[in-house]
């Protein structure tokens, strides 16, 4: 149902993951009998989980350890680790900027020129690991670096940005062709990120195996701030889930829903499989493991943009290893720790048996969820009020 916003605008009411309730059914599961597993294209993962291209979570190692444990590490083919030989002293001095300086320092540090040569070497380093290799490229720098990628074995590539539709006009270049670029490739290709439906079924529409659904959920986003962009993350899934359907209703074809950023719990990603996701992707959540090259702190994609950062560096603190973040066992009670765990406990306390299922668990409308009960845990800071 609309809301009138005034006289001559109207607009729908959104929700946010943190404003939803899964409802439990009339059955319960032991999680051992919980399959989490997916399919993207032809390959098939045990984990329903990208780890998002952020600097701050990804290099070519924490890429290998997520694909060890059955999920998907992307890399960002844009980032530190595609201009700089060794990287690792731009990490150090981005972790010891004051706050005031962060954004200026860094949109100099990330106007070092790209190396196709290091784009070519990242990817054989995360296949030398003996995973599924991953990475981003911009629509914009997609068709200059994609080659030097697939030609290192990548396996999937992500072509992603802030918002990216399969219609963009400009008066000044000639504009990337998603429907044309994308089926003429001979790896599958992962897109976004969207929030709408007519968005999510028209990169549906190139031939992508999988949509990115997400503008502004995150942390380390500011994107609602600086341009006002941006739908609450439960109504954005819901609604390329529903893209989803007629796309398959349409072509047969199945295409996957992947729910990116607005996620820091284990709660918060089963509420985004019960929204329609098939996995998430995780970024922040991911620069708290002990061996992401963050070094304690966590920043997006377009933080460093030249003219317009849609994106701040945040401190993160150090929870545990990327391990003990994806599949346990967890030491805390917060709900950041063992978040597949979490996914399979919520699956088997509500009596679904796969993500399919899960999908059409039941959910409702809970504002107060988070705060129902726990004044003790939100004066004191520990549990849900941490």
């Amino acid at each position: 149902m609309d809301i009138e916003i005034g006289r001559g605008k109207t607009a729908r009411r959104a929700y946010g993951l943190d404003e939803i309730a899964i409802v439990p059914s009339r059955r319960t599961r032991d999680p051992e009998d919980v399959d989490i597993s997916w399919n993207l294209g032809d390959l098939h993962l045990d984990l329903p989980l990208l780890g998002s291209a952020l600097d701050s979570a990804m290099d070519p190692t924490t890429a290998g350890l997520i694909g060890e444990l059955g999920g998907l590490g992307v890399l960002n083919l844009e980032g530190l680790q595609t201009r700089y030989e060794d990287p690792g002293p731009v990490f150090e001095e981005i972790a010891s900027l004051p706050q005031e300086k962060a954004t200026r320092v860094m949109q100099e540090l990330y106007s070092e020129p790209i190396k196709e040569e290091l784009v070519f070497r990242r990817v054989q380093e995360i296949k030398d690991r003996g995973v599924i290799a991953s990475a981003s490229l911009t629509p914009q720098r997609v068709e200059k670096f994609h080659r030097a990628a697939i030609e290192a074995g990548l396996d999937v590539l992500v072509i992603q940005g802030t918002v990216v539709s399969a219609e963009h006009v400009s008066q000044q270049v000639e504009p990337l062709n998603l429907m044309e670029f994308i089926p003429a490739l001979n790896v599958p290709v992962v897109v976004g990120g969207c929030a709408s439906y007519s968005t999510a079924l028209h990169l549906m529409r190139t031939g992508a195996v999988g949509v990115l659904v997400g503008v502004g959920p995150g942390r380390i986003c500011t994107t609602r701030g600086v341009i006002g962009v941006g739908v609450p993350q439960a109504t954005a899934i819901a609604d390329a889930a529903a893209a989803r359907m007629r796309h398959y209703l349409e072509t047969g074809e199945y295409v996957n829903v992947i729910a990116d950023g607005g996620m820091r719990t284990g709660g918060e990603v089963a509420k985004a499989f019960t929204c329609g996701a098939d996995a998430v992707m995780l970024g922040s959540a991911l620069a708290k493991a002990e061996e992401a090259p963050g070094r304690g702190y966590s920043w997006g994609m377009a933080t460093f943009h030249p003219t317009l950062p849609r994106g701040t560096r945040i401190k993160t603190k150090i929870v545990g290893t990327m391990e003990e973040i994806l599949v346990g066992p967890a030491r805390e009670n917060d709900g950041t720790l063992n978040l597949m765990g979490a996914l399979r406990t919520s699956m088997a306390t509500t009596g679904y048996q796969n993500i399919k299922e899960f999908q059409k668990a039941e959910v409702m409308f809970a504002p107060s969820l988070a705060t129902e009960g726990k004044l003790e845990q939100t004066s004191q800071r520990v549990g849900m009020g941490s």
